[in-house]
């Protein structure tokens, strides 16, 4: 038996989704591509004399506090803190770190609360 083969036109989109837009597609011949823009050229782009006081933007960088919460951050390490030692106080990120903790001398559990302004009286 011999299989026919058939002919069928598929019309395939000029770019797919999950692949990279080649850049004759995204920039036409003639166009220039786009480069950042540093945050002096912004500055001088737009007239942020126009905006209002209050309006949070790049000249004015306060901003109201996050709605989130902070993360809590290991006192000795530096990473994510998911456990708190209620004697001394200080934040941990692994068993080692805690060994770590309650091997210190309390000046030096001082220091580390002072860093992070949470310095309490240790009894």
């Amino acid at each position: 038996m011999e299989r026919e083969v058939v002919e069928a036109e598929l019309v395939l989109p000029s770019h797919f989704s999950f692949k990279k837009i080649q850049s004759y597609v995204k920039y036409p011949k003639g166009q220039s591509k786009v480069r950042w823009k540093h945050i002096k050229q912004i500055i001088q782009a737009e007239n942020y004399q126009n905006y209002p006081p209050d309006e949070p933007n790049y000249v004015n960088i306060e901003s109201p506090p996050s709605m989130h919460p902070c993360k809590r951050i290991c006192d000795i390490t530096g990473f994510e803190a998911p456990y708190f030692d209620p004697r001394t106080k200080l934040r941990y990120a692994n068993t080692e770190v805690f060994k770590i903790i309650r091997s210190l001398p309390p000046d030096y559990v001082k220091r580390y609360l002072a860093l992070r302004n949470a310095l309490v009286v240790i009894r």
